[in-house]
């Protein structure tokens, strides 16, 4: 597992490494998380990585807002505070979709 503090770290760590899944916080300092989605998205970090699965973490629970993180480009959506159960099944939703492609 690889943390990073904000976007800009994000950004730089998704360029120079491989993954297989993003938990993205939306709110972070300097580049907050739709930001960062959005230069994944655009291949910032690199053509290979612009599909990298980014699951959206948030406090951000109203109505529509799940449907605004997806529509930036994120894969999946979970409030916080996170369930265990519940990030698995989103994490387990997320790559099955991938599966399917």
């Amino acid at each position: 597992m690889t943390t990073a503090m904000d976007g800009q770290e994000v950004l730089d760590l998704v360029a120079e490494k491989n993954f297989d899944l993003i938990l993205m916080d939306v709110k972070m300092p300097a580049i907050d998380g739709v930001v960062a989605t959005r230069a994944i998205r655009e291949g910032m970090t690199g053509l290979d990585r612009k599909y990298l699965p980014i699951i959206a973490v948030t406090a951000y629970a109203m109505a529509g807002d799940k449907e605004k993180f997806l529509s930036v480009g994120m894969n999946g959506y979970i409030s916080k505070p996170v369930d265990i159960n519940e990030l698995h099944r989103v994490i387990d939703q997320v790559m099955s979709k991938l599966d399917e492609t």
